[in-house]
């Protein structure tokens, strides 16, 4: 069976990790630093940077934070915000990130996913979509969950998929931060048809949310989450044993 991973993601604006609860009302958590240092030690199996305002504020992302998490870290790290074009992919690698997220970037690019699949190969590049249901439908929001595009996510990531990506972070907007659970219909639509890893994002509130998203939905790779973790609800080394004693293969830490 596969090693199902666990991920604690770092939103980061204005150089501090923050959290809040359906992509609003962020509060302060802790230095960027300080928190992968103490996740990487925690046996987290990788850990998710986002610089949340890069795009909303039309910058790039800021690379000295990225440099000095990558440097503290011995797990892969997947950073996105603010990536605009290729170059920004070259940037971001060359600062240490392992693999790199495009969210609104590519919605304004599309071919930004081939063109940085073809150049630094699709295991490189991970399709983070931020969802929400309309009027009975998954539209894909840009900005940070802002904007509504219009867009269905689930054609979206297909076109994602065909153009190259090599992981899908699905954000479920409607259960972010409320710590209810995953959105187990919307990763059950996208893992019907999904041929790379998928990633589970938002609603995580205790440790047997994360056996109920394994258990349920075998294809799912891994479970992201911020706050239960930053602040203290749930330790990692105990949720891997919760996950191990329910049956879930994980890599022990």
């Amino acid at each position: 069976m596969i090693t199902k991973r666990i991920i604690p993601c770092l939103d980061v604006r204005n150089g501090r990790v923050v959290k809040g609860v359906n992509f609003a009302g962020l509060s302060d958590v802790s230095h960027p630093v300080d928190l992968a240092r103490y996740y990487s030690e925690s046996g987290a199996d990788e850990l998710v940077f986002y610089d949340i305002t890069a795009s909303a504020e039309g910058r790039a992302l800021f690379t000295d934070i990225l440099r000095e998490v990558a440097s503290t870290i011995f797990i892969p790290l997947t950073v996105g915000g603010g990536i605009r074009g290729v170059g920004d992919f070259e940037r971001v690698l060359s600062c240490g990130a392992d693999k790199v997220s495009v969210n609104s970037g590519a919605i304004a690019n599309p071919e930004l996913i081939a063109d940085a699949a073809k150049r630094y190969g699709s295991q490189c590049v991970v399709l983070s979509v931020d969802a929400k249901r309309v009027d009975g439908a998954y539209h894909v929001f840009a900005k940070g969950g802002r904007v509504d595009t219009g867009m269905d996510a689930l054609e979206w990531i297909r076109r994602g998929l065909d153009n190259g990506a090599g992981e899908i972070v699905l954000n479920s907007i409607d259960t972010d931060g409320v710590k209810k659970g995953f959105d187990l219909p919307m990763l059950a639509d996208v893992c019907a048809f999904a041929n790379v890893p998928v990633i589970a994002s938002g609603g995580a509130g205790c440790a047997e949310d994360f056996v109920t998203l394994f258990k349920e939905i075998p294809k799912v790779d891994a479970g992201l989450a911020a706050s239960i973790f930053h602040f203290g609800e749930v330790s990692i080394p105990s949720l891997k044993e919760t996950l191990a004693r329910s049956g879930v293969t994980v890599r022990r830490v």
